[in-house]
């Protein structure tokens, strides 16, 4: 049954319990008459609502479902991490058929209401979550992050680069892996030397916050890296990423690669000199899709993985550093990009979503 179906469907089964009813009094849903029938809640980690990254991406996703689908939408917003199973719950209560959950610390809240409310869906953005009625969207973000890395030891032009995240979480080092190989690929077809400072692949170790918000600790971690000439730098760290770009700014030398959703568009205007691209997650999109297809009685607990083929990762363009990026590069980048897709060219993770 399509969404539209199910709608008239649903007109039509609440006339008829009408008419059973007679003159019996109907309940009073005061301002709640104008409801739509279904209803999705989200419920964000203690980044907030517009952490410019994978929370807002979300809630954009929940915005367009509605504007598409008629649906009622809202936010449940999480400041510090006592608030994340509570907020689960209060969501459970709205009566919304769909919860959507955001990050890995929403993770055991999910397991949880999700077993205790087996006739509710729920999806959870970057985080694998087994049960029947939980659907997980994650992304292969290390394939995006292959081009991004390939790209900065292109353009770099003391030969180091730099990288470090929030905390050692397979989403957060899924980037970091792709970004090492992409410029460890670059290094073999250019018999170049470009250093990658922040993350060791092999070992798993590298550079973190340990914070997602603090934006001043994303400043020094930055300006670190700077002191040890890296020239293009790669925060996955949320919000605390911003203080990266507020380093190269004050710096005057660098560039920024954002994640999650394109930095040159949602960072305050003052830093789009200095982003070079983002690593996308089409998050919005995979909401969109996940909320259409439960619409059409069609939901399963098969993770959404979203990769460069199907769109659900790419890089962004280098808007006002585009001319940093000779054309032969950005040929070559193109290829990879064909060769990922295709499959002549794997890319791989201990943390590549299955």
């Amino acid at each position: 049954m399509s969404h539209r179906a199910f709608f008239r469907a649903t007109v039509v089964v609440a006339s008829a319990v009408l008419l059973l009813a007679g003159c019996a009094p109907a309940p009073d849903r005061g301002a709640d008459s104008d409801a739509p029938e279904y209803c999705a809640r989200m419920v964000t980690n203690s980044g907030g609502l517009e952490d410019r990254s994978f929370n807002q991406s979300s809630w954009e996703g929940l915005k367009a479902a509605k504007a598409e689908y008629g649906i009622g939408v809202d936010a449940i917003v999480s400041t510090n991490e006592t608030d994340l199973a509570p907020n689960v719950e209060q969501a459970v209560g709205t009566g919304c058929q769909l919860i959507l959950t955001v990050g890995w610390e929403l993770a055991n809240a999910t397991s949880e209401e999700a077993a205790a409310n087996p006739e509710l869906h729920f999806a959870i953005v970057d985080e694998v979550v087994e049960g029947d009625n939980i659907k997980p969207i994650v992304f292969d973000t290390a394939q995006a992050a292959f081009l991004a890395g390939y790209l900065a030891a292109g353009v770099s032009q003391t030969g180091v680069v730099g990288t470090f995240g929030g905390d050692p979480q397979p989403p957060v080092t899924l980037f970091m892996d792709g970004f090492v190989d992409g410029v460890a690929h670059y290094n073999e077809v250019h018999g170049a030397a470009v250093r990658v400072l922040g993350w060791n692949k092999e070992k798993q170790d590298g550079l973190f916050t340990g914070d997602y918000e603090n934006v001043t600790l994303g400043k020094n971690t930055a300006e670190g890296l700077l002191d040890q000439n890296a020239d293009v730098i790669l925060p996955v760290a949320g919000q605390v990423g911003e203080g990266a770009a507020a380093a190269i700014l004050e710096r005057g030398t660098g560039s920024l690669i954002w994640v999650d959703n394109d930095g040159y568009e949602t960072l305050p205007a003052d830093f789009r000199s200095v982003v070079l691209t983002s690593i996308l997650k089409n998050t919005q999109d995979a909401v969109v899709e996940i909320i259409g297809a439960d619409l059409d009685g069609h939901f399963d607990n098969k993770p959404f993985i979203g990769t460069l083929e199907n769109g659900g990762v790419e890089i962004a363009p280098f808007h006002d550093r585009a001319g940093m990026v000779p054309d032969a590069l950005q040929a070559e980048i193109d290829q990879l990009r064909a060769d990922i897709i295709s499959g002549a060219l794997t890319v791989e993770s201990a943390s590549t979503p299955r």
